[in-house]
């Protein structure tokens, strides 16, 4: 098989690629990541981009499958495709250089302070928060790693006394690890991950900041995590310093 064979037997890896080489794409990922459904204004506004190019950058990202879009009425929104489309953006982010300088203003410094200490990543928890969350479940026998992650039967017992219901079935695997972009270390992702923030914002231990992803541990949730998990009033609490 010579070389061009080669190119046209393999997936074409190149395509992706060049859908998330444009910044305007890769902010669009990004900001999709809290897995939610948005308009191509609201996210043209969130880029600071004009309408027509947002539009233009979307289409491609639905045509290249990592977009996908959603009809209701006159109104037409875009989400990620998929958890594998988001595990995809997360782990690149890990790998991304963090971009020099300081943030440009106060407010700017404020949320990047406050999605590093807890955010949601596509449908599960992530920042300083879900990583502790996933170190305190290692640590009490609930996850395993002795052969990649794994629900131990704690795990399970644990997860039912919460009342947290994971969807049987489906191709989506129960557990695994997910690289924190922020924390460079891995959080808990997959079915039970999605189940555990589910139940999380259900229960009403972390509501959302604004429109963004990042969440806010409420004192419900502060006293759930540290009764169920051992978890430090000092870590839950974001500083404002």
């Amino acid at each position: 098989m010579d070389t061009t064979q080669a190119r046209a037997a393999g997936p074409d890896l190149a395509a992706v690629a060049r859908l998330l080489a444009d910044g305007t794409r890769a902010g669009f990922c990004l900001a999709l990541l809290d897995g939610r459904a948005w308009t191509a204004a609201e996210l043209a506004r969130h880029l600071g981009v004009a309408a027509s190019t947002a539009t233009e950058h979307l289409h491609a990202l639905v045509g290249g499958g990592l977009l996908a879009e959603e009809r209701q009425g006159r109104h037409r929104y875009v989400r990620l495709a998929g958890p594998e489309v988001a595990q995809l953006v997360e782990d690149l982010a890990a790998l991304a250089p963090r971009r020099a300088g300081p943030p440009a203003t106060l407010s700017a410094a404020g949320r990047r302070d406050a999605l590093a200490h807890a955010r949601t990543c596509y449908d599960h928890l992530a920042g300083t928060v879900g990583v502790a969350i996933t170190d305190a479940m290692v640590e009490r026998g609930l996850l395993e790693l002795a052969h990649g992650f794994g629900l131990t039967a704690a795990g399970h017992d644990w997860l039912g006394e919460l009342g947290v219901t994971v969807p049987a079935g489906g191709r989506r695997p129960a557990v695994r690890p997910c690289l924190d972009w922020t924390e460079r270390r891995p959080h808990l992702a997959g079915a039970v991950g999605a189940a555990l923030c589910r139940h999380a914002f259900d229960a009403g231990w972390i509501s959302r900041v604004g429109s963004t992803r990042a969440v806010l541990v409420t004192a419900a949730g502060r006293a759930a995590l540290t009764a169920r998990l051992g978890l430090s009033d000092r870590l839950l609490v974001r500083s404002r310093a």
